[in-house]
């Protein structure tokens, strides 16, 4: 249980931002994971005011606002359509609809936890983060970023054409994942995303041309796990993460392939 002394409605981001200078004040999201801890919070940050719970497309990206929550986007019909419902697909295992009709995505991207199913698919595609003060940077940098006072505000997906394929393994259905892997294609690259491993998601990419032989797949795979670490916890061992992985990385490239990965 966490304790609030002073809770705010913020009315701009420039009064959240100076607000959030202070370690011992919070913005406040859907709070979940907030309240599994004892931290006491002398102001409590409220960006619900500041229309920052839309989705925004134009011709070449979606603009997804912080305080949309999970369950925005898992509905969301345009956003799902240009990617191949990878998004709604790597949702629909965190617990139920009520959680993720709490959660947000700002909370889910600037927290970086290593089990983030969202952040894996994310940093899978063509996406950045608009920081108040930081201006536009992308995911595949912000995930290494140390955590400052900025504010997260939006997440943007370029419209790049990519054809992407999302997997995790559980031991439950609603459990935190053993290990998540997300896989896009564009032309002959590749993008391959592996996460709680049991560290946040890392990106590794590769190219292949349209010769797509067991082998080559094959080589290509193994050369991604080898540059990966991965680790021990209680949902896993090292070991298994690497044969978990290997699993589920060509199963992505299968189903963007739709059969291909057993060509002759």
């Amino acid at each position: 249980m966490f304790t609030i002394d002073k809770y705010v409605v913020a009315g701009s981001l420039e009064e959240a931002y100076e607000l959030n200078k202070s370690r011992r004040n919070a913005i406040i999201g859907g709070m979940l994971w907030m309240r599994m801890g004892r931290k006491k919070i002398s102001t409590a940050i409220d960006l619900s005011a500041l229309n920052l719970n839309k989705i925004e497309e134009d011709n070449e990206s979606f603009r997804i606002g912080c305080m949309c929550t999970l369950r925005d986007l898992e509905t969301h019909e345009s956003l799902n359509k240009c990617f191949n419902s990878v998004l709604c697909k790597s949702l629909k295992h965190i617990v139920g609809v009520q959680m993720r009709n709490l959660a947000t995505i700002g909370g889910s991207i600037r927290s970086r936890f290593g089990f983030s199913d969202i952040l894996t698919v994310l940093l899978s595609l063509d996406s950045y983060v608009e920081l108040f003060k930081g201006g536009i940077v992308p995911l595949s940098e912000y995930v290494s970023m140390p955590l400052d006072n900025d504010i997260l505000v939006k997440i943007i997906i370029k419209k790049d054409g990519r054809i992407s394929s999302y997997n995790s393994h559980r031991m439950s259905a609603t459990d935190f994942p053993v290990l998540t892997c997300a896989v896009a294609n564009k032309e002959n690259e590749w993008f391959v995303v592996v996460g709680a491993r049991p560290m946040k998601g890392v990106l590794r990419t590769f190219t292949l041309d349209e010769n797509y032989k067991k082998d080559n797949i094959d080589k290509a795979v193994s050369g991604v796990i080898d540059s990966i670490s991965f680790g021990t916890n209680i949902r896993g061992s090292r070991e298994y993460r690497q044969i978990l992985a290997d699993a589920l990385i060509k199963r992505g490239i299968d189903e963007i392939l739709n059969g291909g990965y057993y060509a002759d």
